[in-house]
């Protein structure tokens, strides 16, 4: 008989980054080639299987498909079990597709340590598809905190300055500490239900103050990781000393993380206690929004400039979380997968630049549009995707978070857009900055456009963003009837 696992494309995207860890381990640490092209091999193929995903999924249902029980333990009550809907498939697709971007970015400028690189970028990827398709809480909580461990080897050993070790630490305490509230309700739920199983956690009613507290406990973890004002102090820092393709996935994929905790364990398992502290969220939110924009004009770093600017975009996203419908739900998710996508591509831009000239204090850059004219192109449209520009993905996200702030509070949506237009004033300063003025000759002599294999980078991206932002339809789809399934119990 047919074992139909077999056929199964979301195992297949599980295993692959597996699959190639063995195979890098196995090449001598000589044979660098190898072990890049096995990388590369390794992510795109997994992307393929993601994307068989998406070609495979059916967008009328809000339950769980591709669903697989693969260990079972009846001493326990436990299962490890995966399945993706609506809201998970996207970032599932985002995590393998920038994964590619990270192996192709890191080519050529890992100079030392490579195989271990690649393995800590490979285990990273098999981790977070874990965290989006993986169906028990325990496991979610495992996969959740493992993702630190790679992360913080690469931003510690790869990272560009001497802050390196300080900021790895940072990040991982930051992260850690916030979810130890995290570990406890989880005990607390398994010794009251008697199981983790996350499809069966749903129908549980808990009593009120029993939802308070376990949200309070879960919001602890999640609202570091996206991060929300003021757990936000380790990001700046990790940006800052990350190598590029760390700091890819760092924005692209881990920021995503609290905002996928909230849509998957918070809303659906603690509706009440949810509804209680939306004031405090949205509150939050708001220092979140105006206060990064701020303190945003204020930077120095271009790294952080993009760290900063990130802060705020998630400040729009927990604001469409928590106005409790359609509208607000599917544009935090759209701004998400858009946010993963734009700070990628800033990201990288800044990344072409340190390659080059090996600072990012924005005072040395002046003119270049004169000498690179086409990363001038490339960085002004990821500058404008990134202010919400309309035709772009970060627009049509914000524009469904507004119409779904504004069905809730005029006054919370006028003040959002107020972080509009502070979001607009540092993403054009910030380029009129890089690419206009004098060519200070006195700190650069020799000056170099974009390369062929960086091109080749950027434009998926543009594609991507451009995709998006014009054609919304082909994700909403995907998204719609898990979002309604998700908004049935607070209407």
């Amino acid at each position: 008989m047919i074992n139909l696992k077999l056929f199964n494309p979301l195992i297949w995207t599980s295993l692959i980054p597996l699959i190639g860890v063995f195979f890098i381990f196995l090449v001598p640490a000589e044979n660098e080639k190898t072990h890049r092209l096995i990388a590369l091999w390794t992510t795109c193929i997994a992307f393929i299987f993601s994307l068989l995903l998406w070609v495979l999924f059916d967008s009328s249902s809000s339950f769980f498909q591709f669903s697989e029980v693969l260990f079972w333990s009846s001493l326990m009550n436990f299962n490890y079990s995966i399945g993706v809907d609506g809201i998970s498939l996207f970032f599932i697709i985002l995590t393998t597709f920038l994964s590619i971007i990270c192996v192709l970015i890191s080519w050529g400028s890992v100079s030392f340590f490579l195989k271990d690189y690649l393995l800590c970028f490979l285990t990273l990827e098999f981790l977070l598809i874990q965290v989006f398709c993986v169906l028990d809480l325990l496991l979610f909580y495992v996969f959740f905190e493992s993702v630190l461990i790679p992360m913080f080897l690469i931003i510690g050993v790869w990272g560009s300055r001497d802050r390196k070790i300080r900021a790895a630490y940072q990040f991982f305490l930051y992260t850690l500490i916030g979810s130890l509230l995290m570990l406890l309700a989880l005990l607390f739920i398994y010794f009251y239900v008697g199981t983790t199983d996350l499809r069966f956690l749903w129908h549980i009613k808990f009593s009120e103050v029993t939802q308070i507290f376990l949200w309070i406990a879960f919001f602890a973890s999640f609202a570091v990781k996206i991060p929300m004002i003021p757990f936000h102090i380790w990001l700046p820092e990790a940006h800052a000393e990350a190598p590029t393709a760390g700091s890819v996935i760092l924005a692209g994929i881990l920021l995503k993380l609290g905002g996928y905790g909230f849509l998957r364990f918070s809303l659906p398992m603690f509706p009440s206690a949810s509804i209680y502290f939306t004031p405090f969220v949205l509150i939050l939110s708001l220092v979140a929004v105006v206060y990064a924009s701020l303190t945003t004009l204020r930077q120095i770093d271009l790294k952080k400039i993009i760290a900063y600017s990130s802060v705020s975009h998630m400040g729009f996203v927990t604001i469409g979380i928590f106005s409790f419908n359609i509208q607000g739900i599917e544009g935090s998710i759209l701004l998400m997968l858009s946010h993963g996508l734009v700070s990628s591509a800033l990201f990288l831009c800044i990344g072409f630049l340190y390659d080059r000239y090996k600072t990012r204090i924005i005072k040395y850059y002046n003119g270049l549009v004169q000498v690179m004219p086409l990363f001038g192109l490339f960085l002004l449209y990821f500058i404008l995707t990134n202010l919400g520009f309309p035709g772009t993905s970060s627009f049509i996200g914000e524009l469904l978070v507004l119409i779904g702030s504004f069905q809730n509070s005029t006054a919370l949506t006028f003040f959002a857009s107020f972080g509009m237009v502070l979001g607009a004033s540092y993403s054009i300063w910030l380029f009129n900055r890089i690419s206009f003025g004098s060519l200070k000759l006195q700190y650069f002599h020799f000056f170099q456009d974009i390369s062929r294999r960086e091109l080749w980078i950027l434009l998926p991206l543009v594609f991507s963003t451009l995709w998006m932002g014009l054609y919304p339809v082909f994700f909403l789809n995907e998204i719609h009837y898990s979002v309604i399934n998700l908004v049935g119990q607070y209407v």
